[in-house]
């Protein structure tokens, strides 16, 4: 958008600086949308987008100007959705967007794809601050922000923006931006109450302009929690915002927030379709606890426990705190130069996958000496030939049930700084992203008592520790993660602003220094370094045909590095003499995404109607096998999307509003997929290469339908509408031999706001109900699940492998009361 020139008068450039870098010390993250009357800068993207004011379908449309496919959603639309839900459910009826969650809350997580592409790979930020893991580049979307905070959700479904700090985002990238502090002095409360003893309380409180008027705070405080839906067992939520906003002047402030979570879920089973008609819709862990076996002391007999196939729900539990902090300064420099600089830090700390583990003490071997049984690590020899009375019986030969997981310990400071310069019709904008994150993985474990419960379920505490006195590790890894990215752009403006072009570059390279300490899982101390960069270049054109009517373009290379585990001797790592080597170098993945698109904005109507190839090379294929809480990688290589995305949406008419989204997309596999196996027959040991018939397929996850539909009646004391989400069939298998069902499911909302009394403001009543029609269905666990059925010679089957699925909630219903104070 071309900037207005203004006079340079403004306050003493020094004493600004030296005020917003006081409050930056504060270590708090920006916090940049405007409420949805103003209008609102993207953190990530230097054009503007206009929140108009305009109820244009009821807060899930807003109108754009990017020269490329975007989508946002507005607090309006957050307003009427459950406070307890996550980002990912606010994006359901997106068009792009394939996404679930794990049950009707939103506390326990969820699944996405966009256009195909995985929630891995696509980039997620909050506030202009990177949230995806700096290791496998997942996303957590029930970890980050109160959705009460939330102001504005946006997606950009194909080109990356050009100053996105990020290192893997091949499909586009969403993110979040939170509300700032009110202007008004308030205090806000809002209670929920629900089905599964659902509860929710949020208290939030805005001090209004303080500090001559220039300055104002906010802090929030939530507790939620519920029971799941299957099963025993549930989650807690205790989450804090705060924030803050100081505005010298019109383009000079400073602003940030902090972000902190804590909470404590258990998960949700996942199980294959055969579990799923042996023990039904409802199956999930076991609620009764099999006991330790009896001690049997000095006798020397193996107590091995009973064998069992589910674990104990207490042992269950994924625990996980993290904070996202940062600061955004931001200064006008003349009449024609900003500058932007956004410091920030990401802590985290968690465990994943459940903890249930059958525990060897002593190693065991047969009469020819060779080791049948492993157990603890001796590190003088890297092997798991070590003992341990772990049940205190005084010997070594049991077995025992202990709590052990995969523990993430995530310190990440980075900084984005860009500069904006406006002269004749052009807007340049340069700048650099740098981040370090220091990402360790590792595998404790602790003893579980007589009750079935981990001694301390984070796993920090009562350490089991090896005869040489260091703990015991199922895994020990440290990835230093340096990334940093230079970008540039020019946006030009023709034929009196009619025409507007992008011409954009970005230039990220990432460096990941792997080292695997000695462990259980790999008895040898390695390191890897490798190093990953590409020139990605970007190009945009928009047309404003006139008033109500544009056309756009874009044209955008993206990139992702593989993820740290292929460092891991369980993936990609072979040892020969003790030097690790990678037979298999895995590429970054690159995607080429062309878009072109026509909108319709008028006072009336909105409307999007977008076409889109991508170009996908060397796609990397990430599986996770829950039954061994392992991760693998492959190269899928060569995969085709083409497809169509339309929106519409309208403001109200005599109280009605809608909002309509249809996609399609049609992905193709463009070769076989080669994998190794043994000959298990004729000569054991002797490693095959299978093709697997993947050419032609359809990429996983990736329903060719996909509909949204909602319709709203609302006064001006009241509101009611129904939501409809229609998930077309998709495939769980690269070769396509398993097929998911297509399912539809309906929502519905209302709300009532009462008058206003002496002392309190806006009280209002709200009501949500999923999943109205009560429907059963189901979405793979994993993204890349290659084969359901055994594939190659008879000798050398490839086995088909286990797809794990997570059932959809049934009907949950909620009641929401908040007031201002």
């Amino acid at each position: 958008m071309k900037q207005t020139k203004q006079s340079s008068a403004f306050p003493s450039r020094l004493s600004m600086v030296a005020v917003a870098c006081q409050i930056a010390c504060l270590g708090m993250s920006s916090a940049y949308a405007q409420q949805a009357t103003t209008t609102s800068n993207d953190p990530v993207d230097s054009k503007q987008v206009t929140i108009t004011g305009k109820k244009v379908g009821m807060g899930l449309m807003v109108q754009e100007n990017a020269p490329k496919a975007r989508s946002t959603i507005t607090a309006e639309e957050l307003a009427k959705q459950r406070p307890t839900g996550n980002a990912y459910e606010a994006l359901e009826l997106m068009p792009a967007v394939n996404s679930y969650n794990y049950d009707a809350t939103g506390l326990f997580g969820g699944g996405l794809t966009l256009r195909g592409f995985n929630s891995d790979q696509i980039g997620a930020t909050i506030n202009g601050v990177p949230v995806n893991d700096s290791g496998s580049f997942s996303v957590y979307p029930q970890e980050f922000v109160d959705q009460e905070n939330t102001c504005t959700q946006f997606v950009t479904q194909g080109s990356t923006d050009v100053d996105s700090p990020q290192i893997g985002a091949t499909g586009g990238n969403f993110g979040i931006t939170t509300c700032d502090p009110s202007k008004e002095k308030r205090f806000r409360f809002m209670q929920t109450v629900g089905g599964l003893h659902l509860t929710k309380t949020y208290l939030r409180y805005d001090t209004g302009m303080v500090l001559d008027d220039k300055a104002r705070f906010f802090i929030s405080y939530s507790n939620a929690q519920s029971d799941k839906w299957k099963g025993d067992g549930g989650a807690r939520r205790d989450h804090v915002d705060m924030g803050f906003r100081a505005d010298f002047d019109r383009f000079n402030s400073v602003a940030g927030t902090i972000l902190y979570n804590r909470a404590i879920n258990q998960n949700i089973s996942t199980f294959n379709l055969a579990d799923l008609q042996k023990n039904g819709y409802y199956y999930d862990y076991s609620t009764t606890w099999v006991g330790h076996s009896p001690k049997s002391p000095g006798t020397g007999v193996n107590d091995a426990n009973q064998a069992f196939g589910d674990s104990y729900y207490k042992l269950t539990q994924n625990p996980f705190e993290n904070v996202i902090a940062s600061t955004t300064i931001k200064a006008r420099f003349g009449e024609n130069t900003d500058v932007k600089i956004i410091p920030y830090f990401w802590y985290g700390y968690g465990t994943g996958s459940n903890q249930q583990k059958l525990m060897a003490e002593g190693p065991l071997f047969d009469k020819t000496g060779k080791q049948t049984q492993f157990a603890f690590l001796n590190p003088a020899t890297g092997k798991n030939t070590a003992a341990v009375d772990l049940n205190g019986d005084g010997d070594t030969k049991d077995s025992v049930i202990v709590a052990n997981s995969s523990v993430t310990r995530t310190n990440r400071p980075g900084i984005t700084a860009s500069l904006t310069h406006q002269f004749d019709n052009h807007q340049v904008l340069v700048g650099f992203w740098y981040e370090r994150a220091k990402h360790e993985q590792f595998g404790p474990m602790v003893l579980v008592n007589d009750a079935g419960e981990a001694g301390d379920i984070w796993l920090k505490e009562g350490r089991i520790l090896r005869p040489d006195g260091t703990p015991y590790q199922s895994r020990d890894w440290k990835t230093i993660s340096t990334a940093y990215q230079f970008f540039a752009q020019d946006t030009i403006n023709l034929l009196n602003d009619k025409l507007t072009l992008n011409f954009g570059v970005r230039a990220p390279t990432m460096k990941r220094d792997f080292t695997n300490f000695a462990n259980e899982g790999s008895g040898t101390t390695y390191n890897i370094s490798k190093s990953y960069s590409e020139i990605l270049p970007q190009l945009g054109a928009r047309y404003q045909i006139d008033n109500n009517n544009q056309v756009f373009a874009s044209l955008a290379k993206n990139m992702k590095a593989p993820p740290n585990f292929i460092y891991a001797t369980t993936g990609n790592v072979v040892l020969v003499n003790g030097v690790a080597t990678m037979p298999v170098d895995v590429k970054a993945e690159t995607s080429f995404n062309l878009d072109i698109g026509y909108r319709h904005q008028s006072d009336l109507l909105t409307g999007q109607f977008t076409v889109y190839a991508v170009d996908f090379r060397d796609r990397q294929a990430t599986a996770y096998d829950p039954s061994t809480n392992t991760n693998s990688l492959t190269s899928v290589g060569k995969v085709k999307t083409n497809g169509f995305e339309i929106e519409l949406g309208n403001t109200p008419v005599n109280g009605w509003s809608f909002y309509s989204s249809v996609g399609y997309a049609k992905s193709e596999i463009q070769s076989d997929l080669l994998v190794q196996t043994t000959d298990k027959k004729v000569t054991p040991n002797v490693n095959y290469t299978v093709p697997l018939p993947t050419t032609g397929k359809e990429m996983t996850l990736t329903p060719k339908y996909k509909a949204g539909l909602s319709a709203q009646y609302e006064t001006g004391a009241w509101y009611a509408r129904l939501k409809v989400k229609y998930t077309g069939k998709q495939w769980a298998t690269m070769t396509n031999d398993e097929l998911v069902p297509a399912y539809t499911l309906v929502g519905f909302d209302a709300g009532y706001q009462f008058p206003n009394t002496g002392w309190m403001k806006k009280p209002t009543l709200r009501l949500n109900v999923a999943n109205l029609l009560d429907k059963q269905y189901r979405n793979p666990s994993s993204f890349n699940v290659t084969n359901a059925q055994a594939y190659g010679p008879s000798n050398a089957l490839y086995s088909g492998k286990n797809v794990f699925y997570y059932m959809g909630a049934p009907r949950f219903t909620s009641i929401t009361f908040s007031a201002d104070f």
